[in-house]
């Protein structure tokens, strides 16, 4: 069993200084590489003057988490990758935890630690939290994480299956990986995972969350919470995301739907004066027409694909949440 943890670095210098020691103190059994995406800070001259034993894959642009990923894995040898953002810090034994879980699991393709937040370790973090699921508007949302409220990590989500696991730190079987045809690029970054893993469950895989490892996430250290940029790619990317993956069926009532709330979500920025988010709304819908009409919008998916090997949640998480109260994913009724 060989593994590689590889971390995708985009000017991430500080980054790397401050948790790249810490990869690989706890991460023995693997080989540790970073994969520059084309940074322009001193990421690259830094690696080689600091950590010249570290395998260094470099890109000369930012092709995004996506297409940065496929690059860089297409150049490694292993049976497991590890994806690893630049801003995690393992905890001692993660990745045998981890690793025993996917050993004894061969049908589970892909699987996460639990994200903790760096700042506050008792408590989840937003990326990725225990495990993501999605509602009945595709509306990703994890065990121990609905919306802004994280929950303190009490013990209270087992190791499990999941709609999705983070991207954030991802343990893949490299030939599910290219078997699925890995990340979408044209996602850029965001929702990628979740696109990925949806894809890994159509093919017959499971994945899963793991409680035995754990990893502590500063998050938001590329595009924080509020930017625009952000909010374009998660507006846009969660359209393409349905239309990629939804059930044939219902997928343009449920797409319709989605734009619907999307309306609501730019009448309350435009009540906040939050107008570059609501342009980047309008930007993400815009773009997604783009998408659908253009040659890589065709879509092949028939019923028969559509394997839920675990159930996601019936209802809208955003009704839940905001109408109702519920703000944890234990009140949540399946």
């Amino acid at each position: 069993m060989s593994i590689a943890v590889v971390i995708l670095n985009f000017n991430g210098q500080h980054f790397l200084a401050k948790f790249l020691p810490k990869v690989l103190e706890t991460s023995t059994q693997a080989e540790v590489i970073v994969a520059d995406n084309g940074s322009t800070d001193n990421s690259v001259a830094w690696m080689e003057e600091n950590f010249p034993q570290v395998r260094l894959i470099r890109s000369s642009i930012n092709e995004g988490y996506a297409g940065g990923y496929n690059t860089a894995l297409a150049q490694v040898d292993a049976d497991y990758y590890v994806l690893m953002n630049s801003d995690i810090e393992p905890k001692q034994n993660w990745l045998n935890g981890i690793m025993s879980y996917m050993e004894s699991n061969p049908s589970v393709a892909a699987a996460q630690p639990y994200i903790l937040s760096f700042d506050n370790p008792s408590k989840f973090e937003y990326a990725g939290a225990a495990g993501g699921y999605w509602d009945a508007f595709g509306y990703p949302f994890c065990r121990g994480r609905l919306f802004d409220t994280v929950e303190e990590n009490c013990g209270q989500y087992p190791t499990s299956l999941v709609n999705w696991a983070t991207g954030a730190c991802l343990v893949v079987r490299a030939k599910a990986y290219w078997e699925v045809g890995g990340l979408d690029a044209d996602f850029f970054a965001h929702m990628e995972e979740i696109d990925f893993c949806w894809r890994l469950q159509r093919a017959g895989y499971h994945v899963a969350a793991v409680s035995a490892s754990e990893v502590l996430h500063v998050g938001g250290g590329t595009l924080p919470q509020g930017n625009p940029r952000k909010t374009y790619l998660n507006f846009r990317n969660n359209l393409i995301l349905l239309y990629k993956n939804w059930d044939p069926q219902s997928k343009w009532r449920t797409i319709f739907s989605r734009m619907v709330l999307d309306g609501i979500a730019g009448i309350q920025f435009i009540l906040k004066g939050e107008f570059k988010q609501l342009f980047a709304i309008l930007k993400a819908h815009r773009d997604f027409y783009r998408y659908v009409f253009g040659q890589k919008g065709k879509s092949n998916l028939t019923v028969s694909q559509q394997k839920y090997w675990v159930k996601s949640y019936p209802k809208s998480i955003v009704w839940a949440y905001f109408i109702r109260g519920v703000k944890s994913f234990q009140s949540l009724k399946f």
